[in-house]
């Protein structure tokens, strides 16, 4: 029978230098959860409570939003600390359930690689999107586009 350790007893045997990364995901969770929070009830309450609700969501809504810088901040925060959060508490999972040391690196890697990709490619969707795609039809474009 094996038994826990007291929590302030003493470390023999271990290491005890260098950064604590447990730590440190664990207060990252705490913390991008407080300001998820924030950034997702503020994003539905723009797109589905203010203005004319959902029926207004179309081409034209997302391209406006989406050539603002503030909404650009707002939208790339909340991707990038969603994605994160949501790659650490799968690597939380992965540490906890996976026993095999193989399978914990294919899937740690599997986790970082995909997070890695979403959040380039999102990134790169909200910083470089074109609501005035030449050629678009002009009634699906936002009344700030010229029509060409």
């Amino acid at each position: 029978m094996s038994l826990i350790e007291a929590p302030r007893t003493p470390t023999r045997g271990r290491r005890t230098g260098g950064i604590n990364w447990e730590k440190w995901g664990w207060i990252y969770m705490r913390a991008s959860g407080v300001v998820l929070v924030v950034l997702i009830f503020g994003h539905l309450l723009v797109n589905m409570f203010l203005g004319e609700g959902v029926k207004a969501i179309d081409f034209a809504f997302v391209g406006g939003k989406l050539s603002d810088p503030f909404w650009q901040v707002w939208d790339g925060l909340m991707l990038w600390l969603a994605l994160i959060h949501g790659a650490n508490g799968m690597r939380t999972i992965v540490n906890d359930y996976a026993t095999n040391p193989k399978v914990r690196t294919v899937l740690l890697a599997g986790i970082a690689v995909s997070t890695i990709i979403l959040i380039a490619l999102g990134t790169l969707v909200i910083t470089t999107f074109d609501p005035c795609p030449a050629g678009a039809d002009p009634a699906l474009l936002a009344s700030f586009c010229e029509a060409l």
